[in-house]
């Protein structure tokens, strides 16, 4: 019996990047970390299946308990010719989460604390993020914009803060989302290293 075959092409990985993770990481086999930069991953965070980490651009970091969801794009290239003055391409703070089909650009970007990026979102390389934010699907954040903690982005542009003052009961359902997801993943770190 033979493994059914996908209809896509395949996609061309790179060279292997130099990784660091956490023994506590859920990786799934089918991740695809390519570029010359390190990639950090912290503990008890989630690399679903497909998603890209590319540090061809500069260092990926992800902090702890994050979620990186399938197709995302972590640490893209840029068309902005501006040059980033930071060595890290992208730096993922802990209990962030990046949803499905997500791209952010590498060079200098950085996502806060507990930040939601919805399905779909664009953030340009050089953008700082602050703790808390939420954008919703197909949110565009332009290159190297700031965004003040606690803010809500639409897709249409129109922005708001949020205060429910959630904060630790986001935290709360993230740990428990990836107790079900360490469960539901294969993990396989040993692919990536050495």
């Amino acid at each position: 019996m033979s493994k059914r075959q996908s209809v896509l092409p395949r996609v061309q990985s790179g060279p292997k990047a130099p990784v660091n993770f956490s023994s506590s990481i859920i990786i799934s086999d089918s991740a695809l970390l390519a570029g010359t930069h390190t990639i950090n991953i912290s503990s008890e965070s989630v690399v679903h299946p497909r998603a890209r980490l590319d540090s061809s651009n500069g260092r990926i970091t992800i902090g702890r308990r994050c979620i990186v969801h399938e197709r995302t794009s972590i640490g893209a290239a840029s068309a902005d010719p501006k040059p980033s003055e930071s060595r890290d391409g992208v730096v993922l703070s802990d209990y962030a989460t990046v949803e499905v089909g997500a791209v952010i650009e590498s060079g200098g970007t950085m996502i806060g604390e507990g930040c939601l990026i919805g399905v779909g979102c664009k953030i340009g390389k050089g953008a700082k993020l602050g703790k808390h934010c939420t954008l919703t699907p197909k949110s565009v954040i332009q290159p190297w914009e700031v965004v003040p903690d606690f803010t809500v982005i639409y897709s249409n542009g129109t922005r708001r803060l949020d205060k429910r003052g959630v904060a630790d009961l986001k935290h709360k359902a993230q740990a428990r989302q990836i107790e079900i997801l360490r469960k539901l993943i294969p993990s396989n770190p040993a692919k990536f290293q050495g």
